[in-house]
């Protein structure tokens, strides 16, 4: 009897404790800039067990449901596994998600906020913050630069702004970061408790340093648009992308810039909230006539949803998809006429 780590299809599984042993063999592991994290004796201690856990998480982006429960159960949660609610809706949803996280949120969990952890000098929505910022912000809430990280949101897509949160950790150089595939919405779906409870964690050092490569602006996709050379995806619904339906935000209207192509968030999810397997996933993005050999880049209504696109890339082994951080709500503000397509209301000058 020991205790085994035990992954398949792209998710992290519960690690049991004094279950048999077993062992399979991983599968589709990708990895920034290391090679697949190999699996060595069978039988581990519990302090091995969490290095592993961890040496694991900077090549698996989701972790289950049942893992984050068995983790926590372990006690696994401290300085070296945080779990961060992430939630964050649309304006016009009038949701206020601090509150609703005080109410009610997975035990151990602390409240990541994508507006606070934003440059606040920008006149478009929580674009990213400086590297100092993001430092400060994350250490406040307990983090390392050698703890895991588990974000989830309480949509009731399975995932709203937890791919942004995960993205915003790997952008600043943080590899050991994972989404909860499923989000609250699984948690709960499968019986796991919750609470109202906080104890705020102890600070951490966190040192955080920016792939800019990885961020592209206003006039990077300007210049695209001239060249072609990039494929871009947009992930808002139809509606918005082609102009027929309104934006949730006043004084911008929908549509979308010249070459872009849409893949809604919503179309990487199955019913459950979870994300798509790997066969599904590639038939999404084939579908819409999208070559992941290819270099691509993303964008949204604010560099919220766009991160669903690069999380499922990343699933299929393609870790280096870049993203428009401003996305429409900038592009409207700041494109002529011109580079705004829209089969409704046109901006004018």
């Amino acid at each position: 009897m020991c205790t085994f780590l035990f992954l398949k299809s792209g998710v992290i599984k519960a690690p049991t404790m004094g279950s048999k042993c077993s062992f399979n063999v991983l599968s589709n592991v990708y990895s920034v800039g290391s090679g697949p994290f190999a699996l060595g004796r069978l039988c581990w201690s519990k302090l091995e067990l969490r290095t592993r856990v961890n040496m694991a998480a900077q090549t698996r982006a989701l972790v289950s449901v049942q893992w984050l429960a068995d983790a926590i159960k372990n006690k696994l949660a401290g300085p070296k596994l945080r779990i961060l609610d992430t939630s964050w809706y649309l304006p016009n949803t009038k949701r206020v998600t601090r509150d609703e996280f005080a109410q009610k949120h997975i035990p151990g969990a602390s409240f990541f906020d994508i507006d606070e952890c934003s440059d606040s000098t920008s006149p478009y929505d929580h674009m990213l913050p400086t590297s100092s910022h993001f430092s400060k912000y994350v250490g406040d809430l307990g983090i390392g630069n050698d703890t895991h990280v588990v974000v989830y949101d309480t949509s009731d897509f399975g995932a709203y702004s937890a791919p942004r949160v995960w993205w915003m950790f790997r952008a600043f150089g943080h590899g050991l970061v994972s989404v909860l595939d499923g989000g609250m919405k699984n948690w709960v779906a499968e019986g796991h408790p919750v609470t109202s409870e906080y104890n705020k964690p102890e600070r951490q050092d966190f040192r955080a340093t920016l792939n800019v490569s990885w961020v592209k602006s206003f006039e990077d996709v300007m210049e695209n648009i001239r060249t072609k050379e990039v494929q871009v995806v947009d992930t808002r619904i139809p509606g918005r992308f082609n102009g027929i339906e309104p934006e949730p935000r006043e004084d911008i209207l929908p549509g979308h810039f010249p070459g872009a192509i849409n893949i809604p968030f919503t179309s990487l999810r199955d019913d459950s909230g979870k994300l798509l397997g790997p066969e599904a996933l590639t038939k999404v993005f084939k579908d819409a006539g999208v070559d992941l050999q290819q270099p691509l880049w993303v964008t949204c209504g604010s560099g919220v949803t766009a991160c669903h696109v690069v999380l499922a890339a990343h699933q299929l082994g393609y870790p280096g998809v870049c993203l428009y951080d401003g996305s429409w709500v900038e592009w409207f503000q700041r494109a002529s006429p011109e580079y705004i397509i829209s089969e409704g209301k046109v901006k004018k000058q």
